[in-house]
């Protein structure tokens, strides 16, 4: 594809998939309770069901699941739950999203990766995200395919990058010795930002 075209797709996915949002702090919360090594298994969710959405964009599936009210509907509505449930776990919950012990019992790397693919899958911004960038980007006088190859390999190489940087953010912050105030601050801001988010999630729809 034309290095010009690809150039504004780079700069375009990075602030997207750089801008702190509920899979971000997801991650980051998995960091600071598992580590940031560990934590990659939530990356690698996220990333996956990343590269889902990219898949169905680029074979027109997208448009078939926006059109249908009720596939979208319930994608969006397992997704508002999903994370107004973490929001209120990290608000009310003693320990909160932010757990700082060194002796506690870190998750499985399947119930990480299940987090993180569950958060993102069920966020259809996503989905309206490839639906839409994707035709712009396309020069179909080219070859499709390989451009289709190169922007999701592209998307896939920044997800990594991006939520790893919040993954090993939130293991900096665990390590630093945090006192309990700031810790409980840390988990009411992410709790009202996770509700928030679910709020927002809330207000998608398939014409947006």
């Amino acid at each position: 594809m034309p290095i010009e075209a690809y150039l504004i797709f780079l700069l375009t996915t990075a602030v997207v998939v750089f801008s702190p949002g509920a899979a971000a702090i997801a991650v980051a919360s998995q960091g600071a309770a598992n580590g940031g090594r560990r934590a990659f298994a939530g990356v690698t969710g996220i990333a996956a069901a990343n590269v889902i959405y990219f898949v169905l964009s680029a074979t027109g599936i997208a448009a078939l699941i926006l059109a249908s009210n009720l596939v979208f509907s319930v994608i969006k509505w397992v997704g508002v739950a999903y994370l107004v449930w973490l929001g209120l776990m990290a608000l009310l919950s003693p320990s909160g999203a932010i757990k700082v012990n060194p002796d506690q019992k870190r998750s499985g790397l399947t119930r990480l990766f299940t987090q993180g693919f569950v958060i993102e899958f069920a966020n259809p911004k996503a989905l309206l995200y490839f639906a839409a960038i994707l035709p712009q980007f396309l020069n179909t006088s080219l070859p499709v395919l390989l451009q289709l190859l190169v922007m999701g390999i592209t998307t896939l190489t920044m997800d990594l990058i991006s939520y790893s940087t919040y993954a090993f953010l939130g293991d900096r912050l665990a390590r630093g010795g945090l006192k309990e105030w700031i810790v409980s601050l840390v988990n009411k801001t992410a709790g009202c930002a996770l509700l928030y988010a679910g709020f927002r999630m809330a207000s998608v729809s398939s014409t947006k």
